[in-house]
């Protein structure tokens, strides 16, 4: 901690005159609210979501996890996180402590958490306007753009930027690389970082340090046979192909989009391209930040065959083989289109998955903008990723999978430790980085807009407020959803423009919408569906959407009588405190569950193999075993 206080004030003194310039750049792009906007236009979008620097959350169990995330953030030791690169790079490491787990000196994939670090520091600052978050990321560049610098010395290539040699590579390429080591997964990561500092935060060294990583990557793979390249694509690599797209799309410059393509992996994108689920078998986490990459390069390029395998990929995840929470992968693999009974242990659902399928789905929306999308982005953001993370831990920690076995717990797992809940410096599994980024950014998909700004979006229930800047205009969006069914929208400004407010699928009855306190249900209110409220608003208006909840089972794909309950969007969990549930799926008698009073999402008294159970949010489950899916028999009441 004290080695942090002390290098805060280093950094701040190295990044104050680049902060202030990403604040002027910031303020001249308010339409965007990105530090600095993109040198193209994409292709086939006919929506779009709001920057993270125009939403801030407000008090709920959203703003506290991300308080959680915050305070890690601002309190991790940038010196042991530096270590790997100023070692790799021959630099003295200024007497800091390394890193354990996947950031130890002899981890073979060591200094991808950085990447995600960066990211969700720069997010901080575009969401908060946090200048200690920023200025850790600035110096943060600073200090890697040294590293970079040294690669002569080093003995590594112009650009070259990771905290592992660069012979790695060449064992890559010769399909000699061991331990399980993915060179190209990392470098992934510390281009997003980069990537995400120079665009939220106007941090023009990290722009530098990215082009020059990239430009090592381009001139690399240039050199290589397609053959080759295909054969080194076996081994995960990350969303390469998405992020030099993404730089492709920030700069202009078609040398990025040459090499992004390069990385595309033919023997997953073929069958993906004819619509055929080839996916068992597969890492899981590999294939998704390739398909990430594929909507991209078709909103670069316009090749409906990218967008093809994107909508394939997610029409198949999600429908085969995606547990009720919205999760999938068993000990991080696909198994069989629709085997989910089957694989109900305590690997289930990593939390990279899930994290890459959000921004799979996000991407997807922006081409079609079905609610169909956000149903889905709910179900897993609230019944997976919110409930990954520890509220008793100060800082945030999180789980790598969430079991779904009979008595399953969330912290406990797989001895390699993926399954227990991260530290301050001694796990920095994938889950790990992807979660401070999650934690970050949980604003990031409330509200959407159309191109020209005519249509405002609502595709998610959070307490937030939301500025946009286009229109002059403020919502801010009140609930306690999805314990209550009822949300506030409150309008500042003025001008005629179309609400959209999305109806979940899963709305017990009809939906009801009320302006200033008059009912204004539009026809088109109906689950599934964006219910439309056109209007010339005036400050002050308040839109009040009531969306009816029920219990629902969500059963199995494989087996009917296996089922999760719901209410509303809430996934239930049963909890069995520290009682030893066993390996069969108890029998839950349906009729018995009964809501307690004040609109709780808690209920007590069911029946459970002739036992009483109480049942409450998944999110909401843990310190204690649980069930969540049982063998289901009779009627909801």
């Amino acid at each position: 901690m004290m080695k942090t206080q002390g290098c805060q004030g280093i950094f701040g003194a190295l990044t104050a005159s680049v902060a202030l310039l990403g604040t002027i750049v910031l303020n001249a792009s308010p339409v965007l609210g990105q530090a600095v906007p993109p040198a193209r236009t994409e292709t086939g979008v006919s929506a779009y979501l709001f920057d993270l620097s125009q939403i801030q959350l407000t008090d709920s169990r959203w703003l506290e996890n991300q308080d959680r995330t915050l305070a890690y953030l601002k309190s991790v030791d940038v010196e042991r996180l530096l270590y790997n690169f100023r070692a790799n790079h021959k630099l003295s490491t200024n007497g800091a402590e390394a890193c354990g787990g996947w950031d130890d000196p002899t981890f073979p994939f060591r200094s991808h958490m950085q990447g995600h670090v960066l990211t969700a520091w720069s997010q901080c600052w575009a969401t908060l306007q946090d200048t200690e978050c920023r200025d850790r990321a600035t110096y943060f560049v600073a200090e890697l753009a040294k590293c970079q610098a040294n690669n002569a010395n080093a003995g590594f290539a112009t650009g070259y930027l990771s905290g592992f040699p660069e012979s790695d590579f060449n064992a890559l390429e010769a399909r000699t690389l061991s331990n399980g080591n993915v060179p190209y997964y990392v470098i992934h990561k510390t281009l997003a970082g980069l990537l995400d500092v120079w665009r939220h935060i106007g941090d023009t060294n990290a722009k530098d340090v990215l082009l020059s990583l990239a430009g090592w990557v381009n001139t690399r793979t240039s050199k290589l046979s397609t053959s080759v390249m295909q054969a080194q694509l076996e081994t995960e690599f990350g969303g390469m192909n998405d992020v030099l797209t993404e730089i492709y799309y920030w700069t202009g410059d078609s040398q990025w989009l040459t090499a992004a393509q390069r990385f595309d992996h033919a023997a997953v994108f073929t069958p993906l391209a004819a619509d055929q689920d080839k996916l068992s078998g597969l890492h899981a986490n590999t294939q998704v930040p390739k398909w990430i990459g594929a909507i991209h390069e078709y909103k670069q390029t316009g090749t409906t065959r990218y967008l093809d395998i994107a909508r394939n990929a997610w029409n198949i995840t999600v429908s085969a083989h995606s547990y009720a929470i919205g999760g999938n992968s068993e000990a991080e693999h696909f198994h069989d289109a629709n085997a989910i009974a089957e694989w109900l242990d305590n690997d289930t659902a990593e939390a990279c998955n899930s994290y890459n399928m959000l921004k799979l789905t996000r991407e997807l929306w922006t081409v079609d903008p079905d609610p169909k999308f956000f149903d889905f982005y709910e179900r897993a953001l609230l019944n997976h990723l919110l409930g990954q993370q520890d509220p008793s831990s100060a800082h945030g920690h999180i789980t790598y999978f969430t079991p779904l076995n009979p008595g399953g717990r969330r912290g406990v797992g797989p001895a390699w430790g993926g399954g227990t809940w991260s530290t301050d410096y001694e796990s920095f599994w994938c889950c790990q980085g992807t979660g401070v980024e999650t934690n970050t950014k949980l604003a990031d998909s409330v509200y959407g807009r159309s191109g020209d700004d005519r249509t405002l979006y609502v595709n998610l229930f959070t307490p937030s407020k939301l500025t946009w800047a286009a229109r002059g205009a403020t919502v801010t969006q009140t609930t306690s959803y999805p314990a209550g069914d009822t949300t506030t929208l409150t309008i500042g400004g003025s001008g005629a423009w179309d609400l959209k407010i999305r109806i979940p699928g899963w709305v017990a009855g009809g939906a009801s919408i009320a302006v200033n306190g008059a009912e204004a249900t539009p026809a088109d209110a109906a689950p599934g569906r964006y219910a439309t409220v056109s209007r010339t608003w005036a400050p002050g208006d308040t839109v009040t959407v009531t969306l009816p909840m029920g219990l629902r089972v969500v059963p199995a794909n494989d087996n009917q009588t296996l089922a999760a309950v719901a209410y509303g969007p809430t996934v239930l969990a049963g909890n069995y405190g520290d009682v030893a549930v066993g390996s069969a799926a108890p029998v839950l008698d349906l009729g018995s569950l009964k809501q307690k009073s004040g609109g709780s999402l808690e209920f007590s008294g069911a029946t459970a193999d002739g036992q009483a159970v109480d049942l409450g949010p998944f999110y909401d489950a843990q310190g204690f075993n649980y069930v969540v899916y049982w063998a289901v028999q009779g009627e909801l009441p």
